[in-house]
């Protein structure tokens, strides 16, 4: 795998997901990645992805550099053509190429600025670690796609083992506004599955009809929890009216009694969580999510070995060249 920003990168989602599993019964590989750096530069805050990610990195034996964007560093000016006679004295052209040269992997996390949707789906930033690093790159969260997220929600249902499980993916209200990107890539991962997919949400807040164009869309919340299997909860912010908050309506909050609607569901969530606006304590108390972060770290291990062994391919393609030109 030459690097992992979508499921579009992924030529076997159920081998990685099967990878994922292995892990966690045998997560102790240490050759793996021994003398190898994972560069991780985070534009964004971070919990269960920065952690989840360092620890997978040791288990294969990597050593990890972590750099908080203009906290541990100069500012970096993101965009081109700018007079840079402002806050920002490091430019990304050259910041991307020079970590890159001291790393053998780079992971990357910058947020949705949702004041621009054309710019936010652009996913420049992200691009431009693509076109510039010189070692294969991971995303840590885009502004648009949460791949990580996404293959550990995978490994999580999985582990529930239900035939053709009904999966709901329900909008939930939040007091700040919240980009799109756990929906659209969980979308863009289950629908890919032996999954019924149906979304619910109040009107106005579609998702770009390109992650959700798979699945059934229910306004409803009620009759859309009726019989379900899984209950994955998320708020986001509006796609049409860009990056605004539509509705806070309490009514949209998981609470036991929607849960009984469902067919014993597992309640899932990304976290954080905001309890009594996202779901209730009862329905958060008795959820799947621990165990859901807790495979934050065997999904990453999957996806670094996967990056690995593509960098040591290369590598030795590269050797074998200099080699045959010697």
């Amino acid at each position: 795998m030459k690097q992992f920003t979508s499921i579009h990168d992924v030529e076997n989602v159920e081998a990685l997901i099967e990878k994922a599993l292995f892990f966690k019964q045998n997560p102790i590989h240490s050759y793996l990645g021994e003398r190898k750096v994972l560069g991780m530069v985070f534009f964004n805050p971070s919990l269960r992805t920065r952690m989840s990610t360092q620890k997978a990195a040791y288990n294969l034996g990597m050593d990890v550099i972590a750099l908080n964007a203009g906290a541990d560093g100069w500012a970096i000016e993101t965009k081109d053509g700018v007079i840079m006679d402002g806050d920002k004295p490091e430019h990304i052209n050259e910041a991307v190429q020079i970590m890159s040269s001291y790393c053998d992997l780079l992971a990357v996390r910058t947020f949705a600025g949702l004041q621009n949707r054309l710019a936010d789906y652009s996913e420049a930033i992200l691009t431009k670690f693509i076109q510039l690093s010189k070692v294969p790159i991971l995303s840590l969260e885009s502004a648009t796609l949460h791949p990580l997220q996404s293959l550990t929600d995978m490994m999580t249902i999985r582990e529930l083992d239900i035939k053709k499980p009904k999966v709901v993916l329900t909008w939930a209200p939040h007091p700040k506004a919240l980009p799109q990107a756990v929906p659209n890539s969980f979308l863009q991962w289950v629908t890919k599955s032996d999954a019924e997919v149906v979304v619910t949400h109040p009107e106005g807040y579609e998702l770009d009809i390109q992650f959700s164009q798979d699945c059934k869309i229910e306004y409803d919340q009620n009759k859309a929890l009726e019989g379900a299997d899984i209950v994955y909860a998320k708020n986001w912010s509006s796609y049409s009216a860009y990056g605004h908050i539509l509705s806070t309506d309490r009514s949209w909050t998981v609470t036991k009694e929607k849960m009984a609607l469902t067919n014993n569901a597992s309640f899932m969530h990304c976290l954080p969580l905001r309890r009594n606006m996202i779901a209730t304590d009862e329905v958060v108390n008795d959820s799947v999510v621990i165990n859901q972060a807790g495979n934050r770290v065997w999904a990453a291990q999957a996806v670094l070995n996967e990056l690995l062994n593509y960098e040591k391919e290369n590598q030795n393609i590269n050797e074998q060249g200099r080699f045959a030109y010697r």
